[in-house]
């Protein structure tokens, strides 16, 4: 099913990590296991289930920051495989699960989630090394809520407490145990390190259709279809010029024509000169941000006095500049969660993204897959992206590719 085209990825025990997504029963997807390296191509045809184990993914990263079930499933009847049948109370659901490595070790977490005839969790298990260290089931299905057991070891080996049915109890396990011995602290430690590792995620699948329109003046940071991508662009050109040089190069190396820079700036000064603010970093030269009443486009910097507003590249080009803005930057300007009292020297990002080969030609294909491989390496940053063919990926160091099909 996988086909490393590299050695093994270096390891970062400090950072924790996904390192397996289990689709046990969800959509389209049966006993399915895909192990996630650094860098993972999810490959297959259409149908296979690689957006389905995408969006399995985003689910359980934002119920690993708390989310509820109906915003981490807005449509649960098409998580249900649909052959699966009701039982006889007409209950139907879907199972899914992940393993997170780090310094507390393989941490493993399954769930088993009821959508019809209504949203709950009726079963939620945190393991390591074969001991149970949470496990939650629905005994009574007229209340709102699990039956939960977490272990503690001690005189008191497991404690015992109701959780909300509409809510991960892995993230709920730091309010509840105190801490004070091995086992109470082996508890946390796992439940933190899967917490952790879940929430630091970000889909990404850029519009080009919504990249083309000027945009309000906003937050900068950078939406899941980067439909904001001209204003994410007054931030990061001025807060760090290395990178944003970094950015410029992949660009240059994935669109037509000369790029001497990649800007934004106000659409009703779009033929002046450009306004520089005193407040950048010296030797950065940035437009004057705008208020947010007004709106702000993208554009490529020739070098020669022309300046191509970003409405008029192609699909390809749109997406390929995206994605390589994604890679380069990071969670303080990806719209992400993540868990503010852990450093983020101990975090690494997950992109999630979908289509990732889409309209790209094959250079660009070629640079944005060695561009996610200079970044996965680093550490910081992890990729799994999912693709209609990967062939054209093969002998890219650092690339695992996991293969999906319709059986």
């Amino acid at each position: 099913m996988t086909e490393p085209s590299a050695p093994a990825a270096l390891t970062h025990p400090d950072r924790p990590r996904i390192t397996e997504l289990r689709l046990a029963a969800f959509a389209g997807l049966r006993r399915a296991v895909l192990p996630l390296e650094r860098l993972t191509l999810l490959a297959g045809p259409s149908g296979s289930g690689k957006t389905s184990a995408l969006r399995a993914y985003e689910a359980l990263a934002r119920l690993g920051g708390g989310a509820r079930l109906a915003e981490a499933f807005p449509d649960p009847a098409a998580c249900v495989p649909e052959r699966a049948r009701p039982d006889a109370q007409r209950r139907r659901g879907f199972r899914i699960g992940c393993t997170a490595d780090g310094p507390a070790g393989p941490v493993r977490l399954d769930v088993a989630v009821q959508a019809e005839p209504e949203l709950r969790v009726v079963g939620e298990r945190l393991t390591t090394g074969g001991l149970v260290l949470l496990e939650t089931a629905l005994r009574d299905p007229g209340k709102r809520a699990v039956q939960a057991a977490w272990h503690t070891a001690g005189p008191t080996p497991v404690t015992r407490g109701p959780l909300p049915d509409d809510l991960l109890g892995t993230p709920l396990l730091p309010l509840r145990v105190a801490g004070r011995t091995p086992g109470q602290r082996r508890v946390l430690a796992a439940a933190e390190q899967m917490v952790v590792a879940l929430r630091s995620a970000f889909a990404c699948d850029p519009e080009p259709a919504r990249m083309r329109r000027p945009v309000p003046a906003g937050s900068g940071r950078l939406l899941g279809g980067c439909g904001n991508l001209a204003d994410v662009l007054w931030r990061t050109r001025a807060e760090c010029g290395r990178r944003h040089a970094q950015f410029v190069a992949a660009v240059r190396a994935g669109c037509a024509g000369p790029v001497a820079d990649v800007l934004a700036q106000p659409v009703t000064d779009a033929l002046a000169p450009p306004v520089i603010d005193g407040s950048a970093p010296r030797g950065v030269d940035v437009l004057a941000r705008p208020d947010a009443t007004r709106a702000v486009r993208a554009a490529l910097d020739r070098g020669d006095g022309v300046r191509t507003d970003l409405g008029r590249l192609g699909d390809g080009e749109l997406r390929y500049l995206a994605l390589a803005l994604v890679l380069l930057t990071g969670p303080g300007v990806l719209e992400v969660d993540p868990v503010g009292e852990v450093p983020a020297a101990l975090q690494t990002l997950t992109v999630l993204a979908d289509g990732l080969d889409r309209a790209l030609d094959p250079r660009q294909r070629r640079e944005l897959l060695g561009l996610a491989a200079r970044m996965c390496e680093r550490g910081h940053i992890r990729l799994v992206g999912a693709v209609s063919d990967a062939s054209w990926a093969a002998g890219t160091a650092g690339v695992t590719v996991v293969h999906l099909n319709r059986d």
